[in-house]
């Protein structure tokens, strides 16, 4: 055979190894969401409070995997919660990802304008409307321009436990899960071979440090974590909050019962957290040309508080609930790599999310708490009004039942699909 047959033969035969070898992808992308003028902000049920300054930006920052046919969005919106009705406005204006695999979180900031409705005493709705379905313009646009970004990559996946003062539980100080996951998407290719194109964050904590009565909005100690490791990494930070409820906050205790409750302590744990997940993925092992899997699963959920019933009559969101007042919403599933992640449509508390990540198929367990839709408190029937400590977060949960029939759900999903096989 002539040499030179012989050396093109190799040649592209080398290029369509490389290339199917390079199959996996990652874009990224974000947008500012920050208001202007801005807006008073929500830290729950109630009135929004009247804000005169901001300390930091607010975000929607997306990550878009591909694998083959596969194709994955997270987004992250620095917000209290973020009902599948405005999930959807972006779904409906995002090209090439099916809806089903649009997974929208968020961070759960007590800083942000009202996303919910939350009608006050007198039933009136304050919330901002223009502003929000800006927002949504703005998820699809972010999640968009990721698309025109996608390049080969690799991952390094991890998950570790984040040490230092950054979290309790303020119902019981050491119930809580201390694990960090950290998925980082970084470029095999060309000018950007080597450099870190995203680097997601998974930890339970309420990001309410600063709050929402202190006159400020603000991302709070998301926007140092940012920060923090797109400075030390570069690319696109993304934190996604985990299973935080009940309640996951912030560790700001000082002696003498006093609490650090400033900018400065936003940036403190902001930037111990973000270090603290860089070094769980430090050492982690490349992941060349990664699985990809997501599946989705639409479940229904009895609304049996009279609270929550009554929010969802008021609130301007226009959520489709049945006359039997039940309520359908989508969780996922995920394989990414050697991670498996599942999504939660409100606050699990702790017990719950330790519960899910040891019946997960994987040693790296993510949970996407407040993701898809943000139902308040999801609780275990058996913690369901039983405590006084209780009362609120029961009263904040759609009903007894939520726990329950969310985790046999999920529980079906994780066995109703292909474990990893990376």
């Amino acid at each position: 055979m002539n040499k030179k047959i012989i050396f093109s033969f190799l040649f592209f035969g080398c290029i369509i190894f490389t290339s199917f070898a390079q199959d996996f992808k990652a874009g990224a992308a974000l947008r500012i969401i920050t208001p202007d003028p801005l807006l008073p902000v929500s830290g729950g049920i109630g009135t929004p409070n009247s804000v005169s300054q901001k300390q930091g930006d607010l975000f929607a920052r997306v990550m878009v995997l591909e694998k083959g046919s596969t194709r994955v969005a997270i987004v992250g919106i620095d917000n209290l919660g973020w009902p599948a009705v405005l999930g959807d406005k972006s779904r409906e204006l995002i090209k090439g990802i099916a809806p089903e695999n649009i997974i929208i979180g968020v961070t759960h900031t007590h800083s942000a304008p009202d996303a919910y409705g939350f009608p006050n005493e007198k039933g009136e709705v304050l919330a901002d409307m223009n502003y929000l379905n800006w927002c949504a313009q703005q998820v699809a646009d972010a999640v968009n321009e990721a698309i025109t970004k996608l390049e080969p990559a690799s991952l390094k996946i991890a998950v570790g436990e984040a040490k230092g003062k950054i979290a309790y539980n303020y119902y019981a100080p050491e119930l809580y899960d201390p694990r960090c996951g950290v998925i980082q998407a970084i470029g095999t290719t060309g000018v950007n071979k080597g450099k870190v194109i995203s680097t997601l964050v998974n930890y339970a904590i309420h990001p309410e440090v600063i709050g929402s009565d202190r006159g400020i909005l603000s991302p709070d100690l998301c926007g140092p974590l940012y920060d923090r490791i797109e400075s030390e990494a570069g690319g696109i930070a993304i934190f996604m909050n985990s299973a935080q409820g009940g309640m996951v906050t912030a560790d700001t205790r000082r002696p003498n019962d006093k609490e650090a409750n400033d900018w400065a302590e936003c940036v403190r744990i902001g930037e111990l957290l973000a270090d603290q997940a860089l070094a769980i993925v430090a050492n982690a092992e490349i992941q060349s040309n990664p699985n990809l899997f997501c599946a989705s699963k639409v479940i229904e959920l009895p609304i049996d508080s009279e609270l929550m019933r009554m929010i969802l009559d008021h609130s301007p969101m226009k959520a489709k609930v049945s006359e039997e007042y039940d309520i359908q919403t989508t969780i996922n599933l995920l394989n990414i790599g050697t991670a498996q992640v599942l999504t939660i449509p409100g606050e699990a508390l702790p017990n719950i999310g330790f519960y899910l990540k040891r019946n997960m198929h994987t040693k790296n367990p993510f949970l996407f708490g407040l993701t898809n839709d943000a139902f308040g408190y999801i609780l275990s029937k058996e913690d369901f009004n039983s405590f006084k400590r209780y009362e609120y977060i029961s009263r904040t949960c759609l009903g007894e039942m939520t726990g329950e029939i969310y985790i046999q759900e999920a529980l079906m999903l994780i066995q109703e699909n292909p474990g990893l096989s990376n």
